[in-house]
C-alpha cells in the first residue's frame, strides 16, 4: 500500500471537521474484499500533483474509489469514453440531496467542500428544473450574444497588456495570475452579470475561498455569508437601476413569472456565473501561458503558423491546452438514481462519482500513447474540459472567445516573456478543483 493509499473509513475512523462520519456506504459496493482490506487512494487537497495523482488513478483502473477531505468516499472514473457516457446517463442525477452521505448527515455546513457542492443552480438540478434554470441562463450566453462581447473584451484585455509594464517589479518581473489571468475573466463576467466595480475585489477573494480545498471550517461558513450579503446588494442595485446584464434579465424573469426563479435559485445562479465565468478562464489562461513558455519549440511553430492563420492558430493552442491541462481538475458531482455498473464495479445508488477532467485529458485510450506530451498540432483533441451531456458548461465559448484573444496579444505584444523562475518552483493551487498556480512570475523583456 503506497502513502496514497488508505483503507476505507469504518465506524472507528476519526473525521475530520466538516463531516461527522466517514459515510462507509462505499465499502460494501460490489461485494468485493472486506472493508479493512479494500484499498482506495486519497485525493490531495492541496492539489500540490493533479498529473501525477490522476496517474495514481489511472494505473488503479477504470473506475476507482477515492477519499475527499475529511474522509469523505467517492468513486473517480479514469476513462474518457466512460465519462462521457456516464455523463449521459439518464440514471445518474446531479441533485446533491440524493446523496447517501448527505441522507446520511455526514457532511456538514463547514466541510471544506460545501461551497462547491451543495448549491442551489442549474449545476445541480435534473430534468425539467435543470432545463429551466438554464435557459435563463442561456439567453444570455448565446452565440450571437458572445460574438457581440468580442469588442469590448478585445479592448480589454489591450488595456491589461498595455498595463503589464507598469506592474513589474525592481527586477522586472511581473505576476500573469494577478495582473493578467486574474483581470480579463473578471471583469468580463463582473459586467456581464452586472457587478460594480467596487465589489469585484470582494469576490475575486470568495471565489479563491470557494475553491480552495483546504479552507478552514470558519472559514467556510463566512465565505457562504459573504456570498449572499455580496449578491443581494447587486440584486437589490439591479431591481433599482436594471441594465443589460443578466442580474437584470433575471429579475425581470421573476417579475414577469412568480414561478420562473426562486430567491435562492437567483442567488445561486449568479454565484455560478461569476464563480465559474472567472476561475475557469484564469485557469485557462495560466496553463497556456505556462504550457507554451515551457515548451518553447511549441511556441515557436505557434507564432510562425499564426503568421498565416492566426484565428485557427490560436484556437488549435486553446483546445489542446483545454486537452492536456484542463483548468478544473476535478468536478463533483454526480449520483446514481439506482446502483450501476461501470466496467464490471458495481456503484450504490447515492453514492459520489467524480469527473477528474485533468487526468481525462491524457487518457492514452483517447489521445494515444503519447498523451503526456503537449502538441499544438494534435489532430485529435477532443476533451471533456468543459464537462459533457446536458450539463455542459453554458460559458464555454465565452472562455474559448477570451483565451483565444488574450493569448495572441500578449505573446504578440511580448514576444520575448520568459518564466523568472524555474517551472518546478511554480506552486499549484491548493484545491481538488482548480488546476493552475498560485502565481506566474514572467519577465516581459529578458535581459539577453
Amino acid at each position: 500500500m503506497t502513502p496514497h493509499d488508505r483503507p476505507i473509513p469504518t465506524s472507528e475512523h476519526t473525521p475530520e471537521a466538516g463531516h461527522r462520519s466517514g459515510c462507509p456506504h462505499l465499502a460494501d459496493a460490489a461485494g468485493e474484499a472486506p472493508v479493512d482490506r479494500v484499498p482506495v487512494i486519497t485525493l490531495d487537497p492541496t492539489g500540490a500533483d493533479h498529473h501525477g495523482e490522476a496517474a495514481r488513478l489511472r494505473a488503479a483502473g477504470p473506475v476507482v474509489r477515492v477519499l475527499l477531505p475529511g474522509g469523505i468516499p467517492a468513486w473517480a472514473i479514469t476513462r474518457h469514453s466512460l465519462l462521457l457516457s456516464l455523463l449521459n446517463d439518464v440514471r445518474i442525477s446531479k441533485d446533491w440531496h440524493t446523496w447517501t452521505c448527505v441522507q446520511r448527515g455526514d457532511i456538514g455546513e463547514d466541510w471544506p467542500l460545501t461551497g462547491m457542492l451543495k448549491v442551489t443552480n442549474m449545476v445541480t438540478a435534473d430534468g425539467d428544473e435543470h432545463h429551466r434554470l438554464r435557459r435563463l441562463v442561456t439567453r444570455t450566453l448565446t452565440p450571437r450574444r458572445i460574438h457581440e462581447l468580442r469588442p469590448r473584451i478585445a479592448a480589454l484585455i489591450t488595456d491589461v497588456v498595455d498595463e503589464l509594464p507598469d506592474h513589474a517589479d525592481a527586477d522586472g518581473v511581473v505576476d500573469l495570475r494577478r495582473h493578467f489571468a486574474y483581470p480579463i475573466p473578471m471583469r468580463v463576467v463582473c459586467e456581464l452579470v452586472g457587478v460594480p466595480d467596487a465589489d469585484r475585489p470582494r469576490l475575486r477573494h470568495l471565489v479563491e475561498s470557494i475553491f480552495r480545498s483546504t479552507t478552514e471550517p470558519g472559514e467556510v461558513l463566512q465565505t457562504q455569508h459573504d456570498i449572499y450579503q455580496v449578491l443581494g446588494q447587486v440584486i437589490r442595485l439591479r431591481h433599482e437601476q436594471p441594465g443589460p446584464d443578466l442580474t437584470s434579465a433575471l429579475i425581470a424573469a421573476r417579475r414577469d413569472d412568480p414561478d420562473a426563479l426562486t430567491e435562492e435559485e437567483l442567488v445561486g445562479t449568479l454565484w455560478l456565473m461569476i464563480a465559474a465565468g472567472h476561475e475557469t478562464t484564469l485557469s485557462l489562461l495560466l496553463n497556456a501561458v505556462r504550457a507554451l513558455l515551457t515548451h518553447p519549440g511549441q511556441l515557436t511553430t505557434a507564432c510562425q503558423r499564426a503568421l498565416a492563420d492566426p484565428a485557427q492558430t490560436w484556437a488549435g493552442i486553446v483546445e489542446e491546452v483545454l486537452r492536456w491541462d484542463a483548468p478544473i481538475g476535478n468536478f463533483m458531482a454526480r449520483y446514481p438514481r439506482t446502483d450501476i455498473t461501470i466496467a464490471g464495479v458495481t456503484i450504490p445508488a447515492g453514492d459520489a462519482i467524480l469527473a477528474p477532467y485533468s487526468l481525462l485529458g491524457r487518457d492514452p485510450d483517447q489521445h494515444g500513447p503519447d498523451a503526456d506530451r503537449f502538441d499544438i498540432g494534435r489532430a485529435q483533441r477532443r476533451h471533456l474540459a468543459f464537462g459533457g451531456g446536458p450539463h455542459v458548461c453554458p460559458g464555454a465559448g465565452l472562455a474559448r472567445l477570451e483565451a483565444a484573444l488574450a493569448l495572441p496579444a500578449l505573446f504578440d505584444r511580448y514576444p520575448r516573456m520568459a518564466l523568472a523562475v524555474p517551472a518546478a518552483d511554480l506552486i499549484p493551487v491548493p484545491s481538488l478543483f482548480s488546476n493552475s498556480v498560485q502565481a506566474l512570475p514572467v519577465v516581459l523583456t529578458p535581459v539577453t
